[in-house]
């Protein structure tokens, strides 16, 4: 008996510092490790600054787009670019052409 009343009066100082030892342990593994830890914040900057790339990528794909559209507007018809859409539309040339495909 007496073991046991000398352990319980020794413990009781030291439960205080191990239950916050427990409690910083815990809070810090989240914050690292967490659904909004840092690891987490860390990969989604990363996603943002990808998708920003693929944006500017695409952004300048389109402009090349409109720009090629726009040469085929009724009020301002480029005839290379009408002859050009003719021939792959419709798959016309003519004998004595070469066609070299940029694909």
């Amino acid at each position: 008996m007496g073991l046991t009343r000398e352990l319980k009066r020794r413990s009781r100082p030291a439960i205080a510092p191990f239950l916050f030892a427990v409690a910083v342990a815990y809070f810090a593994f989240h914050f690292v490790q967490g659904d909004r830890g840092l690891i987490a914040y860390l990969r989604f900057n990363q996603q943002i600054a990808d998708t920003q790339t693929q944006l500017a990528v695409l952004g300048e794909e389109r402009a090349k787009l409109e720009h090629r559209v726009s040469l085929l507007r009724p009020d301002q018809l480029d005839r290379d670019m009408l002859d050009e859409r003719t021939r792959t539309v419709l798959g016309v040339a003519h004998r004595d052409e070469i066609i070299i495909l940029n694909r």
